[in-house]
């Protein structure tokens, strides 16, 4: 493991994080056509989002923060698939990583962190959507078992052009 990795804490993710967590996903929302999200929230339009992950159960937030200052530098969460119930042992897995903070592995650490914490829920399957391209995505998804499922074509319009989406599973 590599010193910056080592200095990096991986946890479940509070109401504390509620502001940097809202700004690092607005990046997102504004800048990259990753997040089909067009309009950035506010930390109080983010909140039920935050809450709805519990720090048990099959919906989880994990946190990657530098100990000493506390920054956030990316989260995963594990959430709701689709809501009928039949479709309750499957979770939509995401990961983003703050602006600055790639190439350092958090997405490594922050899904490691996540499906070690997902082990002992009643869950049979992970899916997971990634806009294209972003091949960096598409490497950390297959480094975990994820395999392609398919594309659905030009499935949101942001930024002025359509996108698609690879579809991607993995077994839990």
């Amino acid at each position: 493991m590599s010193a910056q990795r080592a200095e990096v804490q991986v946890r479940p993710g509070n109401v504390g994080d509620l502001d940097a967590l809202t700004d690092l996903y607005n990046h997102y929302v504004r800048e990259t056509p990753i997040t089909f999200d067009t309009v950035p929230f506010t930390p109080q339009e983010r909140r039920p989002w935050l809450l709805s992950h519990p720090e048990d159960g099959p919906h989880r937030l994990m946190v990657a923060v530098e100990p000493d200052a506390q920054r956030i530098l990316g989260y995963a969460t594990s959430g709701e698939f689709r809501s009928r119930p039949a479709y309750a042992t499957s979770v939509e897995v995401t990961v983003y990583v703050a602006p600055g903070a790639g190439g350092r592995g958090i997405g490594t650490l922050l899904y490691a962190a996540l499906f070690e914490a997902l082990a002992g829920e009643d869950l049979h399957r992970a899916y997971a959507g990634i806009t294209q391209p972003n091949e960096a995505s598409v490497r950390l998804h297959t480094r975990f078992g994820f395999r392609y499922v398919g594309t659905y074509r030009e499935a949101g319009r942001k930024f002025g052009r359509y996108w698609d989406v690879a579809r991607y599973e993995k077994e839990l």
